[in-house]
């Protein structure tokens, strides 16, 4: 388990270099510096076999947090505690010698992650294995790419199975075979009761993987909880970036959750409703029909010109399909303040696997709601697929098939 209490870290800035000197042989003189936070106020407790996500934009504190946790560095306020034996992979290639060869580099860092070099022995063959770098193994590392120092660095983290494992965005950087490996190993040590602190920039790997996410901005926790909430309210964070307007949450009833808005208000979404083929408003639909989807909003102000989009998203929060007026070409009518309008978006077949999906719609400038952002209304409403009479599917997608077929080939 991990358990973080009011934990900060702070650095000292000096106006100029001699008074660092100055502070250091002069004390009495008073302090010549300004403490400036980069992290504060963090409370989280993870349990054994769970997964947080840790996101937030560039400079948030991510990665001082996890050097906090690992150790590497010493905390100003706080504390951090670690139950049992932690493996950490930060920094890509962290603590490898350039000259050394990957097979002692193993050696090196293994015991600098803990292990006995008996334990470290016994796992080589195992992690020369899983590296898959081939008679790279035996070369120096200086000669290595990034990806083949990101397949050697997790295989010596996860030889041996960690009480606690940090992930920071390291594992962006292989290629897409390895990470599914590497995936595949996590959600093994996490089923076996390791506690996994994760880093990454990609929604679809914390949703996945997550059990909850927190989200850091400038330096403190501002969001616990479900990674599609957290990273919902994390969109309107980025978003908010180019313009001000207020993010709003509504608590919802009738076994919805907690739905995120965002926007200045220019133009406002009023309702978002989905029509079966007989145009009858519908929260189910069977697997491959046709269904109409309808945006009624309202215009504010004046603007040259507006986007409405749509994205359907399953349970998890991870985006299946999305698109707008704006890739479809859509033509708009004159946009007059005052006045409302539907755009209406005519799905053939809703080609999706049975289960529940939520739909996000928006309306902004131009191709995305990051350059201008009128109103961006996230779990407008959710929907159910049903199993049609057909044979049984797995998976998100429901793709159109025709009869199959086997033959012999040979004898």
């Amino acid at each position: 388990m991990l358990a973080i209490r009011g934990l900060g870290k702070a650095y000292k800035r000096y106006p100029h270099r001699r008074d660092r000197v100055v502070e250091k042989i002069l004390p009495w003189r008073g302090s010549r510096h300004e403490q400036v936070w980069v992290l504060r106020d963090v409370d989280l407790e993870v349990a054994p076999g769970e997964c947080v996500g840790i996101i937030g934009q560039n400079g948030a504190g991510k990665s001082t947090l996890l050097k906090l946790v690992t150790g590497t560095t010493q905390p100003t306020e706080g504390s951090v505690e670690v139950g049992g034996r932690i493996a950490a992979i930060l920094e890509l290639g962290m603590g490898f010698h350039p000259e050394f060869s990957g097979r002692q580099n193993v050696m090196v860092t293994g015991q600098l992650l803990g292990l006995r070099t008996d334990e470290i022995a016994a796992a080589m063959p195992d992690i020369e294995a899983f590296a898959e770098i081939g008679r790279y193994f035996d070369e120096p590392v200086r000669v290595y790419s990034s990806g083949m120092h990101v397949r050697l660095a997790f295989s010596i983290a996860t030889a041996v199975r960690p009480d606690v494992l940090i992930v920071d965005e390291a594992l962006s950087v292989g290629d897409a075979y390895f990470q599914h490996k590497s995936f595949s190993r996590i959600k093994t040590f996490k089923e076996q009761g390791t506690t996994l602190l994760f880093v990454s920039h990609d929604p679809g790997a914390v949703k996945t993987l997550c059990d909850r996410a927190v989200l850091l901005d400038r330096g403190r926790p501002v969001r616990d909880g479900a990674p599609d909430e957290v990273l919902d309210y994390y969109n309107a964070i980025i978003a908010k970036r180019e313009a001000d307007y207020e993010i709003r949450e509504v608590e919802q009833t009738a076994g919805r959750s907690r739905e995120m808005r965002s926007g200045d208000r220019s133009a406002t979404i009023d309702e978002v409703e989905l029509f079966d083929a007989s145009g009858s408003p519908t929260r189910a639909f069977l697997s491959n029909a046709p269904a109409k989807l309808r945006v009624r909003f309202a215009i504010r102000a004046a603007m040259p010109r507006l986007t409405v989009g749509f994205l359907i998203r399953d349970r998890l929060g991870n985006d299946v399909f999305g698109t707008n007026t704006h890739y479809l070409e859509t033509p708009a009518p004159p946009l007059s303040p005052g006045t409302r309008y539907d755009c209406t978006f005519e799905i053939e077949r809703l080609a999706l696997g049975a289960g529940h999906y939520s739909v996000t719609v928006a309306l902004h400038d131009a191709a995305s709601h990051l350059v201008r952002n009128y109103d961006w209304w996230d779990q407008a409403l959710v929907f159910q697929i049903i199993p049609a009479n057909e044979p049984l599917r797995i998976g998100l997608c429901n793709l159109a098939l025709g009869h199959s077929s086997m033959v012999a080939v040979d004898g």
